[in-house]
């Protein structure tokens, strides 16, 4: 390094300290950085993909200016919305999309292509073990007005089998004659499963299609997008479904949701989101056109930042001892993050050094508490521009055995860098690592 490189070094380490970060988590920090030169440039190669693939598809559906503009009140002829939804049917290779404010969440999103392509009598099957928590009312595994069980239908799992992989012979035998829809579920939600490739749910989905090609597959691809080269699209998902506040809005898009698979499978949604006759016709964008053309045309980059930030937090927590997945070496197929503390403490520690290094309510003591959705206390830390948004830095888990915390996002690495610093002073300061660890 030059003189200069030297001093600045220095200038960052003094306003690292000044922010509250000791010299030792720094070093420690800098050590980890310095073995992942090699990831880091695998990570930059597939974010210019995608950054390609995204930037394509724009111009292919000849994205202009007036694609910006908002509408109100029915929203139709509403050219930027269509636009869009044309861009993500290309950035997904599928036949159409549904992407909408008016989807208000991830979970929302998958409620959505659910209750739509589902009837009375028909069978869910969900071949990735249970669920992320929400959606178990959702289905109606924790009763709750409105759910799919209520409306009569069934459902049934098949749980991953210890090394995470798919159970095939458990697969085939859970596939009845009323199995008309089978979730996969790619990232691991709160739990400590090593998340599924694309390859993987590919092999999935080509054997549930073996025995009855009739089934729709759907993907609840929260966390994963722009992660590989493929989508679960690209290998057969009828279903290809996430949240805008997550990989694909690239931290500008302030709400929204999207649906991308067949023709059918989205114009059932559309009817569900809107009215049976109007579909996708109505919907007005209300001006956030801008931000979700942006944000899907940052995601690939906004992305990567994220995935260097998990990459470090898992080398950083693995070499003070900690069980991490994915481990620091592995391959990964999303921006989530699994640290295992065995107590409590170290998942409150953790948070609360998350929610000193944001931007926003940096000032904010995150607590545990009875969230909406959950069976049991949740501690979230997100001081984000965006309420909810889990591309920004953040960290979440629930508050019970094997008290793992959940990281991910960052809008930028060097963001999530300094996010994963603050967390191990947080647990330094807290006694839980010590110095001589480092």
């Amino acid at each position: 390094m030059t003189e200069y490189d030297n001093k600045l070094n220095d200038q960052i380490d003094k306003m690292y300290g000044a922010m509250g970060i000791s010299k030792e988590a720094v070093s420690f920090g800098r050590r980890i950085e310095g073995r992942l030169k090699e990831r880091f440039e695998k990570i930059d190669l597939m974010a210019q993909y995608n950054q390609l693939k995204v930037l394509d598809a724009m111009q292919k559906n000849r994205v202009c200016a007036e694609c910006f503009n908002g509408t109100s009140g029915y929203g139709y002829n509403d050219l930027g919305r269509d636009t869009l939804e044309a861009v993500y049917a290309s950035v997904f290779h599928t036949e159409d999309a549904l992407v909408r404010p008016q989807i208000t969440c991830g979970t929302h999103a998958l409620s959505l292509a659910l209750s739509s392509n589902l009837r009375p009598g028909d069978g869910l099957l969900s071949i990735s073990g249970k669920p992320y928590d929400t959606l178990e009312e959702v289905i109606g595994i924790r009763p709750s007005k409105g759910s799919l069980a209520e409306y009569g239908v069934s459902y049934s799992q098949v749980d991953l089998k210890a090394d995470g992989s798919f159970d095939f012979e458990g697969i085939r035998k859970a596939i009845k004659a009323d199995t008309k829809l089978v979730a996969i579920q790619r990232s691991k939600g709160y739990q400590t499963r090593p998340t599924l490739s694309v390859q993987q749910i590919g092999e999935a989905i080509a054997f549930v299609k073996s025995i009855d090609p009739s089934i729709i597959c759907m993907v609840d691809n929260c966390y994963g997008e722009f992660v590989e080269e493929m989508e679960p699209s690209d290998v057969g998902a009828d279903m290809t479904v996430g949240s805008l506040i997550k990989n694909p809005g690239g931290g500008l898009a302030p709400i929204g949701g999207y649906i991308a698979g067949t023709k059918e499978c989205v114009e059932n949604a559309a009817y569900r989101l809107t009215s049976p006759g109007l579909g996708k016709e109505v919907g007005a964008s209300l001006g956030v056109m801008q931000s979700f053309y942006q944000g899907l045309f940052l995601a690939p980059t906004v992305t990567a930042g994220a995935l260097k930030g998990a990459v470090f937090a898992a080398n950083i927590y693995e070499e003070l001892g900690y069980h991490v997945v994915p481990g620091g070496s592995e391959e990964r197929h999303d921006i989530i993050q699994a640290v295992e503390f065995g107590c409590p403490e170290g998942v409150i520690a953790f948070c609360r050094g998350i929610q000193a290094a944001a931007p926003v309510d940096s000032y904010v003591t995150p607590e545990p508490w009875a969230m909406p959705g959950y069976d049991s206390d949740v501690i979230m830390a997100a001081g984000a521009f965006v309420q909810g948004s889990s591309i920004e830095l953040s960290a979440d888990g629930p508050v019970k055995p094997p008290y793992a915390v959940y990281f991910q996002g960052g809008l930028t690495w060097e963001h999530a860098k300094m996010g994963i610093l603050m967390s191990l002073q947080k647990l330094i300061e807290a006694g839980i690592v010590k110095p001589w660890q480092m």
